[in-house]
């Protein structure tokens, strides 16, 4: 799938830290402001525990989990919307983004200086949503000065297009992000082309240190406050100590680690769970002997569209999908056994497939 996820937040908060956690690409990580000057990028791994039950009961060689893409943007600073930390080019990086991880330093620390002077996870978030809405500002000032020259002519279209595009301007100028502007997804459609830095999806990812791994800190509870009329989600990732939980090979360390310091799990797995989430993702599986396998579709993809992700030839010779649910598959125990229950059904490719489902396609090319 071509969907990413881009990592942001302001110079030396912890991204990179975080990112070399659940990427199989390892960034370099400095205490210097400025000290990289392109993205990484990673194919991280969805955790699913799914995909393991399946494995263990159709007895599979192999399992492929379902995969997103995450691209580690360098810091920005303030300016960044005018070049500053050569800005630019990192804001034409999200751009190219679908969805926005951004991560705000919670944490203290004598040897890594803040950028800003201070610890402030509120004030770093209007730092960069600010230099964001500059872009965005400057994008739709562009089109609404080509819209109101047709409109000028008596063009209605143009004069409709022209009106969505004021909403967006008085909205933005109001230090508002896109993603918050109450208009109709038809609007919505003005602005498209343009792929608006503060209209993106956002999740919040506080960086703290261990002490706080569970429980967070007062920097947490602040920023917690301040976003509780947003729509967004919002987790707590104590980046320094998932970076040495992800240095042990052994699960068994790894799960001692965790359980030392309260967690059942690497928090960074809610994380690439809640950016697939973020994405608007959804997972199928298929099953049989030689491999368990998770394929990653867009929300609301159809059986036919579907097929097509395991091969184009699938999708162009679509005949029907046998569908199984993920429940009844792991409560009935078996195939025969959901088809003897009556709970493998026959879809035809209009059928929306669901989160969970178990898929055999039939086709013929």
């Amino acid at each position: 799938m071509p969907l990413k996820c881009g990592i942001i937040g302001l110079t030396n908060v912890g991204k990179t830290t975080i990112f070399n956690c659940i990427s199989n690409t390892k960034a370099q990580a400095t205490n210097f402001a400025f000290s990289t000057n392109k993205s990484n990028m990673g194919i991280v791994a969805v955790p699913d525990d799914r995909l393991f039950v399946l494995e263990k009961m159709v007895k599979a060689a192999k399992v492929v989990p379902a995969t997103i893409e995450i691209v580690d943007i360098p810091g920005l600073a303030k300016g960044a919307s005018k070049g500053e930390g050569i800005g630019n080019a990192f804001l034409g990086d999200i751009r190219q983004t679908d969805a926005v991880i951004h991560v705000l330093r919670c944490f203290d620390d004598a040897n890594l200086a803040h950028v800003e002077g201070s610890i402030d996870p509120v004030r770093d978030k209007e730092i960069i949503d600010f230099e964001l809405q500059v872009k965005d500002l400057e994008q739709v000032e562009k089109k609404l000065q080509k819209v109101e020259k047709l409109a000028a002519t008596g063009d209605k279209d143009a004069k409709k297009t022209a009106d969505i595009l004021k909403q967006y301007k008085n909205h933005i100028e109001s230090f508002q992000n896109v993603r918050t502007i109450n208009v109709s997804e038809e609007d919505k459609k003005t602005v498209k082309d343009l792929c608006l830095l503060t209209e993106k999806p956002v999740l919040y990812v506080c960086n703290v240190d261990a002490d706080s791994a569970v429980n967070g800190n007062e920097y947490v509870k602040k920023f917690e406050e301040s976003i509780k009329n947003e729509d967004a989600e919002m987790l707590v990732i104590a980046g320094a100590l998932e970076s040495e939980i992800a240095e042990l090979d052994n699960p068994d360390d790894r799960l001692a680690f965790l359980k030392d310091v309260g967690l059942t799990e690497p928090s960074v797995n809610k994380l690439v769970r809640s950016a697939y989430k973020l994405l608007k993702l959804k997972t199928f599986f298929t099953a049989g002997p030689k491999e368990a396998h998770a394929w990653t579709i867009k929300e609301g993809m159809n059986a036919q569209q579907s097929a097509g992700v395991i091969h184009s030839d699938l999708e162009r010779g679509f005949i029907r999908a046998e569908v199984m649910k993920y429940a009844d598959f792991v409560e009935l125990g078996s195939e025969v056994a959901c088809k003897e229950k009556g709970k493998l059904s026959i879809e035809g490719k209009t059928y929306i497939v669901d989160d969970g489902d178990i898929l055999n396609i039939r086709f013929n090319v």
